[in-house]
């Protein structure tokens, strides 16, 4: 059975990962290692993890204009999260992936998720986003239905 949640797209493409999510705010400024890709504010919850591959969701960026250098230098050294999803995105986050499309020319989709739906991504599900559908696909096993 296969699950889809509907979203606006933001920066467009397409990924597959693993979800990462947190309920709190990131900054790629000075909460993104770019040399080793892990969160490094000691006060989030994702403390010590990487967004290296992962979709990572959040509900909203916060900071700097310079986190977007950050997710360039994490693209540049292969650490970048593959898509990031939000509730809410504000311009600054999504400068990063438009820039890296630039540069790089590769491809870190953004798509933003109502509240409702953004609470259905769980850390650890198998997703696809596909932010020119403006849909995030994942499928759903017998466990996850009890």
């Amino acid at each position: 059975m296969e699950k889809i949640l509907k979203g606006s797209p933001v920066v467009s493409g397409r990924a597959f990962g693993v979800v990462l999510k947190s309920d709190l705010s990131i900054s790629f400024w000075g909460g993104v290692d770019p040399r080793t890709g892990c969160i490094v504010d000691p006060r989030h919850d994702l403390f010590g993890r990487s967004v290296a591959g992962r979709v990572l969701a959040f509900p909203v960026g916060k900071g700097s204009s310079t986190g977007s250098l950050i997710l360039l230098e994490l693209t540049r050294v292969e650490l970048a999260p593959a898509a990031i999803v939000t509730i809410h995105c504000e311009p600054i986050l999504a400068t990063g992936p438009i820039v890296i499309k630039h540069f790089y020319g590769q491809q870190i989709p953004v798509m933003t998720l109502s509240a409702q739906d953004f609470e259905r991504l769980e850390t650890g599900q198998r997703v696809i986003v596909d932010a020119v559908a403006g849909e995030i696909r994942f499928k759903i096993d017998k466990k996850s239905l009890s």
